[in-house]
């Protein structure tokens, strides 16, 4: 049984309110935004390989990381520390 309510006092209608779940991504993709894209900042000591096993899982993917910051890489043996590297998508 509903509780009794003064006069006057009726609860508000919410039948109309619809819900769901989105998320940021979510709203990024419908507007064409593009995913904000993953960073490293090189420490002392990484290597392109270290940073991709850390990443994903696999030193080989070094390659894929080379590739997408060609314009700050000249050598993918000579990364220095500072250097802030994109990730590109699994």
């Amino acid at each position: 049984m509903a509780p009794s309510r003064p006069p006057g006092h009726d609860a508000p209608d919410f039948s109309h309110v619809t819900g769901g779940v989105r998320s940021a991504a979510d709203d990024d993709a419908q507007a064409g935004t593009p995913a904000p894209v993953r960073t490293h900042v090189v420490r002392k000591g990484d290597t392109l390989s270290t940073i991709a096993e850390q990443v994903y899982g696999r030193a080989s993917r070094w390659e894929a990381i080379y590739a997408a910051n060609r314009d700050v890489l000249d050598d993918p043996d000579r990364i220095q520390p500072g250097q802030v590297l994109q990730l590109p998508s699994d």
